[in-house]
């Protein structure tokens, strides 16, 4: 059936996913998927509370194994297939025998395939749970105490990111498939996702320190090393919060504690200059913790707001259904058809999309013998794309003007250039963007704000007019700007936009097909609509900080801005979504509600009943399910191995390896002793197996064990730094993740590669990022037709830059 205003019928889904796709069939039914579900005959379950989260809202289809041909004919009637799992496992992924080259069983159709290491390179056939991913992809290393091992963020998310990768390339592959359909020309295309890709794009400045200054963030218990922000304890909790930032940041809060008389010697004048704050963090962390110690965590977040300053209470994931900006922008849904459970309460999906009605309520999967689709044919509608080929880019012919600044918005404008889109950044020097002018954000030693290494990373591909937007005729320029742009998105606080004369209502009416895309905080609407936030803010609000504490430990929050790059994702989704149905619309991006989203199985699990996770103090990786399975040290300063034996013939293969290493010794004896052990074994002696892992690995070079356990089909992974995958992964050097852009003032300079792979569709990595207003004229003549003298009269009047 038709979607509302004339909206095409919504995406047929054939789902072949195992638990790294289950985030992209949950973000395709979000936005009104079709979904029908067809798992491996003997596909474990994850547990009720990740089936309920995850795949609600679909149909679920009798198990079928890769060669039967019942997959072929449900498949001819789809848009997308997506799939996922080890590359040995896939059903519908046909290799050459000659090239290797990777081929699709369904041609037809848009195929999306999330491995753990991609469809091409020497570790295709590699193995891989979240906590290997994590760890191949970098992420693991940027968590946990510095006098302890590292440790991934809770909740999976090496494999939320994969699957919302693998969604965004599902819209991305249909975008191209319409564009392409009149043609005559095949419209089907492969699509290559690797997990640990979409890891390594998403440490903010994990892997680009080393590439800008040689050095890689450490862990260090969830204290931010480039803003001064962490996890405060209170009176009767946890907070996150700090002083980066304007300067408000950091006198608004000096006021505060002023008023309480418990400044101490902050209220000093030294303390005003930012740099000598800097070098004194240590000291001002101190004062501004036994600040935070003598008030409740609410008190803390309730004043914080009201003074417009980022802090925020480390909330419970089960406490969320609470929260009154949530409750009242309508985020939560609730499952049907689950007996003896009436009434649970899940997390809504990541974005809410125009013309798309967020559920109230969504249904338990329901098994069913054939898809049975709710409706006819899609029939293709994309704006104001049809006329560009598709092969240079499915955004090929889209203008994006972008206002945002730091990580969420340029990551989210980013990722549109990547596949083509023309996206305009309007930047000034009157309102800076800290990672193109904070000396701390620039990462290279001596560089100025052109050659800003966070910037350069997060804005290659696009287009920088500099418009100093606190002069009226700069916002005329804008408003116009706009006119000429099919997406306008901003991630400023609510309010801004209609300032400028740059809302919604007003750019319809210049522009009424127009894509709008806010990306606040906690979105436009709300009682805490006009809360000022921060990653580690937000991360706390959602639950997600809470999480980070290791078992009867405190919370440590994260290092590294995920939730801009889950943010950034969503709003991706919004905008590509919007281009399907071939409509406009405003998207009200809550980043709270993107990061909330993916919190769903620990709320689920608090109504059901937590299952027994595993987790000690001492081992904050262990599973239940799942033995050994943790970071191990190995040989070298501060080196780990990651190793996950998720069955028990992988069991098998490792005793035999380490058995063959220490013969003789007394923790290959205790190995050999329980070689035939099962999981029910294993969990009991797990004390003893993680110890005799621990000394077989700590004589071993993690590099070498990791290929070898691999090769005996046991998950295994380094625990990389930023220089490991920068410059020794030779799977990510193989794939040529990492390409070099020329830089005028830089020079060559390596970037984060682009993650969704098209078989059929180019993605542009070419230009580097922008100097400061290096395409005003151009941009200003080419889509506003000003002149060369209408140009210097408005640079004379302090408009232009």
């Amino acid at each position: 059936m038709p979607g509302p205003e004339g909206a095409p019928a919504s995406l047929r889904v054939l789902d072949l996913t195992d638990e790294l796709g289950a985030a992209a069939v949950r973000t395709l039914v979000g936005i009104g998927a079709d979904v029908a579900r067809c798992r491996t005959p003997g596909a474990p379950s994850e547990g009720l509370a990740a089936e309920l989260h995850w795949y609600a809202g679909t149909v679920l289809l009798p198990p079928e194994p890769g060669d039967s041909p019942v997959l072929d004919r449900w498949a001819e009637d789809v848009d997308v297939v997506l799939e996922s799992g080890p590359v040995r496992s896939l059903r519908g992924v046909r290799f050459d025998a000659a090239s290797g080259r990777p081929d699709s069983r369904w041609p037809h159709a848009v195929h999306v395939v999330i491995t753990p290491f991609g469809l091409t390179g020497p570790r295709r056939d590699w193995y891989a749970d979240d906590l290997v991913l994590a760890s191949a992809g970098g992420m693991t290393w940027l968590g946990g105490r510095a006098d302890g091992p590292p440790k991934p963020p809770p909740r999976e998310q090496a494999l939320q990111l994969a699957g919302v990768h693998g969604a965004i390339a599902a819209l991305l592959g249909v975008l191209a498939a319409n564009r392409e359909a009149g043609r005559g020309g095949p419209t089907g295309q492969l699509v290559d996702i690797s997990a640990q890709e979409a890891t390594a794009a998403t440490l903010e400045t994990g892997a680009i320190s080393w590439i800008h200054a040689g050095s890689c963030p450490r862990r260090n218990g969830g204290v931010y090393q480039h803003v001064a922000h962490r996890v405060f304890p209170a009176a009767d909790g946890f907070v996150a919060g700090g002083y980066s930032g304007s300067d408000r940041m950091w006198t608004d809060l000096l006021k505060w504690m002023i008023e309480a008389g418990e400044a101490e010697d902050l209220a000093d004048d030294a303390w005003s200059d930012p740099v000598h704050r800097w070098a004194g963090r240590p000291h001002v962390d101190e004062v501004v913790a036994r600040f935070a110690s003598r008030r409740t965590a609410a008190e803390l977040a309730d004043e914080g707001r009201r003074r417009a300053l980022p802090w925020a209470e480390v909330s419970r994931a089960e406490g969320l259904p609470d929260n009154p900006q949530l409750r009242d922008r309508g985020f939560f849904v609730h499952i049907d058809g689950v007996p003896g459970h009436p009434d649970l309460v899940d997390v809504g999906p990541p974005v809410a999309v125009p013309g798309v009605d967020r559920p109230r309520t969504v249904a338990a999967a329901r098994v069913v013998e054939r898809p049975g689709w709710r409706s006819g044919p899609r029939a293709p509608a994309v704006r104001r794309l049809t006329a560009a080929d598709a092969a240079a880019g499915p955004l090929t012919g889209l203008r994006v003007l972008d206002l945002t600044w730091v990580l969420a918005g340029p990551y989210a404008t980013r990722l549109l250039a990547d596949h083509g889109a023309d996206v305009i950044k309007v930047e000034s020097r009157f309102r800076q963007d800290p990672t193109r002018f904070s000396p701390g954000m620039r990462l290279r030693p001596g560089a100025g704000p052109d050659e800003s290494g966070y910037f350069q990373n997060f804005n290659r591909g696009k287009r920088s007019v500099a418009i100093n937007m606190r002069t009226e005729a700069g916002q005329d320029l804008v408003r116009r700007l706009a006119g000429h742009c099919d997406v306008v998105i901003d991630n400023y606080s609510p309010g801004t936009m209609s300032r400028w004369g740059l809302g919604y209502d007003a750019l319809t009416e210049a522009n009424p097909g127009v894509i709008a895309v806010s990306m606040s905080g906690v979105g436009q609407t709300g009682p805490w609509r006009n809360a000022v936030t921060f990653a580690d803010t937000l991360a706390a609000m959602s639950g997600l900080t809470h999480e980070t504490a290791d078992p009867a430990g405190t919370p440590q929050g994260l290092t590294f801005g995920l939730g801009d790059m889950v943010a950034a994702n969503a709003a991706v989704v919004g905008v590509l979504d919007l281009l399907l149905r071939g409509r406009g619309g405003f998207v009200d991006l809550s980043q709270l509600e993107a990061m909330a989203s993916a919190m769903g199985p620990a709320l689920l699990e608090h109504q059901l009943g937590a299952p027994v996770h595993g987790a000690t103090p001492e081992h904050p990786d262990r599973r239940a399910s799942r033995v050994p399975h943790g970071v191990y040290p190995a040989q070298g300063e501060d080196r780990w191995l990651s190793v996950a034996v998720l069955e028990d013939a992988q069991w098998r293969a490792l005793v035999r390896a380490a058995v063959a290493d220490g013969r003789g010794a007394a923790w290959a004896e205790t190995l050999a002793g329980l070689a035939d052990a099962g999981l029910a074994e294993r969990k009991a002696a797990e004390d003893r197996i993680d110890d005799a892992v621990s000394a077989w690995t700590s004589d071993q070079v993690p590099e070498a064990l990791a290929d070898r356990l691999q090769a005996l089909g046991v998950p295994a992974a380094i625990v990389s730094t930023g220089q490991d995958l920068v410059d020794r992964d030779p799977h990510l050097a193989a794939r040529g993740f990492y390409v070099e852009l020329e830089h005028p003032l830089a020079g060559p300079v390596r970037h984060e590669g682009v993650i969704a792979r098209m078989s059929r569709t180019a993605t542009r990595q070419e230009r580097p990022a922008p100097l400061l207003g290096q395409h005003t004229d151009a941009v200003l003549t080419e889509l506003l037709g000003l002149e060369a003298a209408e140009i210097r009269a408005l640079t004379g009047a302090g408009v232009l830059e």
